[in-house]
């Protein structure tokens, strides 16, 4: 299987971390965003999106991380039979797309991706915005943990969804010490050999 993909990106980052945990190969095809890579018409032709990751797996191809995350992890212990934990590993992976992922990605962008790109500097207003946006996910998030070692439970996709995204908030100049449940399990996510070998790879990429 290929993965088309640049491990700085959280989403790349998650399906790494994955593949990782689950010992399964791929071979990696680098996809430089800060070329403009996947706006190349070749690319275009497996993501009209012009987003990475892309899977192939021979003549299947399979974009968008989530589904990418589940099909690698189909039949796995990263996905639960219980159907209420399933459920709750769903509604994560929903909340990190429709809440965390918002907040980080303007943050992310002022001060990361402009600099990078030399788009002029960063807004104020806008890391302002998503910095409180980001804060009012973390208490969400740290409250709803309680006591579970992980986000539903038992390890899971849902774990390596937003442990992907939570690690780019040190770069991102987003704290996350006044959550101490996040902090404690961002904490264990970022101990795994899974996800250092990811966060080594978007390291060799900068």
């Amino acid at each position: 299987m290929k993965l088309y993909d640049f491990p700085f990106s959280p989403n790349c980052r998650k399906v790494r971390a994955v593949a990782y945990e689950l010992g399964i190969t791929l071979e990696y095809v680098h996809v430089d965003l800060l070329k403009g890579e996947q706006r190349a018409p070749a690319f275009l032709a497996k993501n009209p999106n012009g987003r990475v990751p892309v899977l192939e797996d021979g003549d299947f191809v399979l974009w968008e991380s989530t589904a990418i995350q589940r099909y690698l992890a189909s039949g796995s212990a990263l996905v639960p039979r219980d159907r209420r934990v399933q459920a709750d590993v769903d509604r994560w992976i929903a909340w990190q797309l429709a809440h965390l992922q918002p907040a980080m990605r303007v943050v992310a962008f002022e001060r990361i991706v402009k600099p990078l790109t030399k788009q002029g500097e960063p807004d104020p207003a806008k890391i302002e915005a998503g910095t409180v946006e980001f804060a009012a996910a973390c208490a969400v998030l740290d409250a709803c943990l309680g006591d579970k070692e992980y986000v539903a439970g038992p390890l899971s996709l849902a774990d390596f969804a937003l442990a992907a995204h939570y690690s780019l908030a040190g770069a991102a100049g987003l704290d996350v010490s006044r959550y101490p449940r996040v902090e404690s399990w961002l904490a264990r996510m970022l101990a795994r050999d899974s996800m250092k070998r990811a966060l080594a790879d978007a390291q060799v990429t900068r």
